[in-house]
């Protein structure tokens, strides 16, 4: 006898709709079953057909019976076809690293935006104020740019002043002579510096970040602990950490670097260590190097093997065999940064760190330092970048005049100092949420991976913009320029920590997407270890997760992110609503891609790298999001957030498009291309923002006051205006006063009291007839004298200009030779 469905066709409706609501409120199995039955009673109410059915029911139901007729050999065919990704040891230390935050809400396709939106911004606390009120602004004052370059070096009294003020101990417990000051607070002091010199932030990063304090600090013994920190957080050890090698960069596996346990004559064990690494900063005025190396025990002398895995040790660098190389030159940027090599140095065993307890752990040491360190020093760097873009762009703009008007008022100028100031506001916000994180103690690797990675490329999009806004201001060279600096030294960062490359396509979504989904890291342990209970737990979940990002995916399509959920109301609302939309559609493709690619999935970097832009960008609104709820939802900084928001839901966008044409899934590709892809580009996810937003963010740069600075906030602004950056501040002030007494005239040019010219060329005869003052003539005359001189660039005489050149130290005699003309 056939089922109801065949006689009450209409009901079939109700179907997918019964199916896209239990989905949508992840209803529990017993409901799933229960309409599973009630389907094939539609279809067929046979007592064998309804008897299969149920039996089936019952098996997916009954966790034993699933293990032995589904799970287990799955699992055995999906082991035995590689389906599932391979993991190396490394790979398996690096995921096991850190913790999970943001990150795993974002890939789980149903985030808890409550919770996201009450994570904590952090202000800094009095002392870490006061240490960048004093010390910091101090050495930025100290510090000439443009003189570093000439000379190569920071000058030997900020080097002193460095150590005398602890700079070198940021985040070394007050116990052993730090400052022990919080991620925050190590960020906010790497940007500041950073905005007056990339190379005094450097040099005070590198000691702060992965190296011999951090290691020391998290795994030392206390031995080690005691005898080196005092020494380090006083500048008495200068540090260094090796680790890249010609041959061995990403693949940290694949280092060459070795020490060797053998027994010495006074029967005491030794390790004879030989290296040969690159790249390596501050190593030519280290005196202590920490290395990470291969360690072996060819006579098994600790019990434990021969091959004992990587390993950290700190060297001290005036130990016979120990060369620390000459200088590398990257990019022209006066930082310290060399090779260095090991040839049978000798050192006793408790040079290990950690001692015993830290032989063969060297590589998930890293990885968990790395896994908070990544989302400090370099976004530190990179946002000080977009927000000294910013600042200097916008004051430009508002002074230099082309046809009688400022340059910013032009759309061409308007696109880019609209880019410029939408990353300045969400870089920032970034980087204050993540070290919100870090500050409570999270280590989240793929959340650090994606400020590396992101706040690094919108940096150098920055630069570039505000390149061609200054134009020949910012291609001529000298004290005057402050921008050609950072545009050489850009490519550094994207280079370091991980090649931005490898972090977009292998770590944050490669990694993520293991690391951060519910059930794929289960599912891949119990595959490894064999446990079919295990994997059966995580593959049903992993079903029951795929059930309902498909069905809230359908529906937030249908509806354009309506139907999303809000944790706030007022401007963001809409803006979460577009997120929960994004974070749905994503898990679902990426579930589909990983179950129909399998362990292939991480070699289509193309693809890998399209699904790392989604979920950058969903972690960088929910940051500017929480930025504005947390300052109070500032009305003046509307045109911010909207702008940073549009631009990323556009990104997000384009990026699923991207994945649509691209993903060639077996069975689903051709809806992929055709369908769907329609789909989405009539229901957008996010378009990009328009003109008329994006002047008024260009506007607001231009306009000295109150938003100006909360917006470039963190910033080292001289108040020498005898500075570049300082006669940039008192110009735009004096332009800004002096527009007053240009209105006043062209009042009256309007109405006839004065003849049609230029306001300038007016000031006495405006004066004459009491339309301004005498003092507003003055103010007028020297803003635009003041005007000239900003717009200035700097010129060499040829004595000068070769005075740093090879030729003029080699030959200090030769003659000179005028350029030809």
């Amino acid at each position: 006898m056939n089922g109801f469905f065949w006689s009450n066709w209409p009901l079939l409706l109700l179907v997918p709709i019964a199916f896209v609501t239990l989905g949508w409120f992840a209803a529990p199995a017993p409901a799933w079953a229960i309409f599973g039955l009630l389907v094939a009673a539609g279809i067929h109410t046979g007592v064998w057909w309804l008897g299969i059915v149920t039996a089936g029911a019952a098996i997916l139901l009954l966790p034993t019976l699933r293990t032995i007729l589904i799970s287990g050999p799955l699992m055995r065919m999906m082991s035995k076809l590689g389906f599932l990704p391979k993991v190396s040891a490394t790979e398996k230390e690096a995921l096991e690293a850190g913790t999970t935050w943001a990150d795993a809400e974002l890939f789980s396709g149903k985030p808890d935006f409550k919770r996201l939106s009450e994570e904590d911004y952090p202000d800094l606390t009095e002392t870490e104020q006061a240490f960048i009120d004093g010390p910091v602004e101090t050495v930025c004052r100290m510090t000439d740019d443009w003189q570093v370059w000439q000379d190569r070096d920071l000058p030997e009294t900020v080097w002193d002043y460095l150590a005398k003020q602890g700079f070198f101990g940021l985040i070394i417990p007050s116990e052993y002579g730090g400052h022990g000051f919080s991620a925050s607070a190590n960020s906010a002091i790497v940007s500041k510096l950073s905005s007056r010199s990339g190379t005094l932030g450097i040099t005070v990063m590198v000691p702060n970040s992965l190296g011999p304090a951090e290691l020391l600090h998290h795994y030392g013994t206390k031995e080690q602990k005691d005898e080196l920190l005092p020494r380090l957080a006083d500048g008495r050890e200068i540090p260094a950490f090796a680790l890249t090698e010609p041959g061995a960069g990403s693949d940290a596996g694949s280092i060459t670097a070795s020490g060797e346990v053998f027994r010495g004559e006074d029967d005491e064990l030794y390790l004879r260590f030989n290296w040969r690494k690159r790249y390596i900063t501050l190593a030519a005025v280290s005196t202590l190097l920490g290395l990470a190396f291969k360690m072996r025990d060819p006579g098994n002398l600790l019990g434990k093997g021969e091959d004992l895995g990587i390993t950290c040790a700190l060297i001290p660098t005036d130990t016979p065999g120990v060369e620390k190389g000459e200088r590398h030159d990257p990019m022209g940027v006066p930082f310290y940064n060399c090779p260095t090599e090991g040839h049978d140095v000798v050192l006793p065993l408790s040079c290990v760190i950690g001692g015993h307890n830290g032989i063969g752990r060297g590589w998930i040491m890293l990885m968990e330092c790395l896994a908070a360190g990544r989302g400090i020093s370099l976004p530190a760097s990179a946002v000080a970048t977009c927000k000294a873009a910013a600042r200097l762009a916008g004051g430009y703009s508002a002074i230099r005049k082309q046809f009688g008007v400022s340059i910013g008022r032009f759309g061409g100028v308007q696109e880019p100092l609209a880019r410029i100031g939408g990353f300045a506001y969400l870089t920032e916000a970034a980087r204050r949420y993540t070290c919100g994180a870090l500050d409570k103690g999270a280590k989240p690797a793929v959340v650090t991976a994606i400020m590396k990675y992101n706040t690094t490329e919108l940096a150098r999009q920055s630069i570039n913009d505000a390149m061609d806004v200054l134009g020949g201001a910012a291609i001529s060279r000298g004290p005057r320029n402050l921008l050609a600096h950072a545009y050489m030294a850009t490519p550094i960062s994207i280079t370091v920590e991980g090649a931005n490359i490898l972090t977009r396509t292998l770590v944050v979504f490669g990694q993520g997407a293991i690391r951060c989904h519910p059930h794929a890291w289960s599912e891949v342990e119990a595959a490894e270890a064999g446990n079919s209970r295990a994997f059966d737990k995580a593959f049903f979940g992993h079903i029951g997760h795929v059930a309902r990002n498909f069905c809230r995916t359908v529906v937030l399509d249908l509806t354009g992110g309506r139907l999303g959920r809000s944790p706030v109301d007022g401007p963001c609302a809409s803006y979460y609503k577009k997120l929960d939309w994004a974070s749905a559609r994503f898990a679902i493709l990426s579930d589909l891609s990983m179950a129909m690619i399998g362990g292939d999935l991480k070699r289509r970097e193309e693809i890998t790298g399209r699904f790392a832009d989604i979920v950058s960008w969903m972690y960088l609104l929910q940051a500017t999001l929480r930025r504005f709820e947390a300052e109070g939802r500032p009305a003046e900084d509307l045109p911010f957030l909207r702008w940073s928001a549009e631009y990323g839901l556009a990104r997000i966008h384009n990026a699923f498009d991207g994945l649509y044409a691209n993903l060639n899934l077996p069975l689903i590709g051709w809806a992929l291309r055709g369908p769907l892809r329609i789909w989405s580009h009539l229901v957008p996810m996010g378009s990009a923002p328009s003109d008329h937003l994006g002047s008024k963010v260009a506007m607001a740069l231009q306009a000295p006051g109150q938003q100006r600075d909360r917006i470039t906030y963190g910033l080292y602004i001289p108040q020498d205006t005898t500075e570049a950056a300082g006669r940039m501040e008192h110009t735009l002030d004096l332009i800004t006063r002096a527009d007053e007494v240009a209105r006043k005239i062209k009042d009256a040019i309007k109405k006839r009291r004065l003849p049609r010219q230029k306001p300038i060329s007016l000031l006495e005869e405006a004066q004459a007839a009491g339309i301004i003052s005498s003092e507003e003539v003055q103010l007028a005359i020297e803003a635009e004298a003041a005007r000239d001189d900003t717009i200035e660039v700097d010129s060499f005489t040829l004595e000068e200009y070769l005075r740093t050149s090879a030729r003029a130290h080699s030959e200090p005699d030769r003659q000179q030779v005028p350029l030809a003309s």
